[in-house]
């Protein structure tokens, strides 16, 4: 056998000596791949069989585990990511932020998610120059998208599922292979639309644009399909989902010279929106006029009056959505599910009291 070199008769070379002893008498940190080594096996199926995220034959899972035992193996997520080659992250695409309704989903997914191990990469659209660009980005750097509303195309959609990549919808209708999930919106419109046939209103108006959102869009449905039994006339305005959008078509319509009885509005946020311009006219809410709106936010339980309106669960909606992206990420079903959340609907003060005869 070929003899080691020494540093003999080298003063300036003693240190090196020194620091190789220390260097291999420092503990090795076992990674997967000594795993894989010692079992005889793949790092990927060494990955799989400790995420349980593909099937693998009883027998190399027991010798798999006995070897992460006897090597004392620590997994993190990253190193069975790359081994899997994935992102260990999920991303999420909805308009902005600004809103309650919004806040509230995507914060239920990233606590879902962070219990399920996973990172999230949100992205929001509002003021982008080319959101569609940034979604087709974002689809390719995470292991499955979350997109809510119609904040994407279909065609988007239907690319990036053709890219192998899992896409669960959130109110909106599914699109091919992609699961969704929704909540019941005809439902609980159609119980508040009956339950302001009681009141026996001449005239309901409608806030909300039913033909840029397919959940306004049931809620319209529902509302007037709730008072066609009533001989309540309901007329719609186009409304934006936020608050001072609320005020600003609000305040047109009570200044009109047809004012409405109630005001039914799209969501809270108009809702609130519109009880500032009815203080505004001089009207007391629940008494000259009536205001619901939908979503049940913090600040509608909080309203003086009470906002009558639909509860959903949002966040919910969102942590299920990371749920549901879970599974097929890790391959634990190759189905698309299509899930119908309930809503409740809340009656509070803000509609008035039940009257016994017509209201006016």
């Amino acid at each position: 056998m070929e003899a080691l070199p020494t540093n003999e008769g080298d003063p300036g070379s003693t240190s090196s000596s020194t620091s190789g002893a220390e260097a291999a008498a420092e503990p090795h940190t076992v990674t997967i791949y000594d795993v894989a080594r010692a079992a005889g096996v793949g790092i990927a199926t060494v990955s799989r069989a400790l995420r349980g995220s593909a099937p693998v034959a009883d027998a190399t899972r027991a010798k798999i585990l006995r070897v992460v035992d006897e090597l004392g193996f620590r997994p993190s997520h990253l190193g069975t990511s790359l081994a899997e080659k994935r992102h260990a992250a999920a991303g999420i695409v909805f308009p902005d932020l600004s809103g309650p309704y919004y806040a509230e989903v995507v914060m239920g997914h990233e606590e879902a998610a962070s219990r399920l191990g996973r990172s999230v990469l949100i992205q929001g659209t509002n003021g982008r120059t080319d959101p569609i660009a940034a979604a087709r980005d974002l689809a390719g750097r995470v292991d499955g998208l979350v997109v809510l509303g119609r904040t994407v195309p279909d065609a988007l959609v239907e690319e990036i599922l053709a890219q192998g990549v899992p896409v669960v919808l959130l109110a909106r209708p599914s699109v091919g292979n992609a699961d969704s999930l929704r909540v019941d919106n005809l439902t609980a419109a159609r119980a508040l639309g009956e339950h302001l046939g009681t009141h026996h209103f001449a005239q309901v108006r409608f806030l909300g644009s039913p033909d840029s959102s397919h959940d306004v869009a049931e809620r319209w449905a529902g509302i007037f399909q709730g008072l066609a039994r009533s001989a309540t006339r309901l007329d719609l305005t186009p409304c934006n989902l936020d608050e001072e959008s609320g005020t600003r078509v609000a305040r047109a319509v009570l200044a009109g010279p047809d004012r409405p009885d109630a005001l039914v509005c799209a969501n809270d946020e108009i809702a609130l929106g519109a009880i500032v311009a009815a203080e505004e006219a001089g009207l007391t809410v629940g008494v000259d006029i009536a205001i619901t709106g939908w979503d049940d936010i913090m600040a509608a339980r909080h309203a003086r009056p009470g906002l009558t309106t639909v509860r959903q669960p949002m966040r919910l909606l969102g942590a299920h959505a990371a749920e549901v992206l879970d599974e097929r990420i890790s391959r634990t079903r190759t189905t698309p599910r299509h899930e119908i959340l309930p809503a409740e609907l809340v009656v509070r003060s803000s509609c008035g009291s039940h009257p016994q005869g017509d209201r006016r």
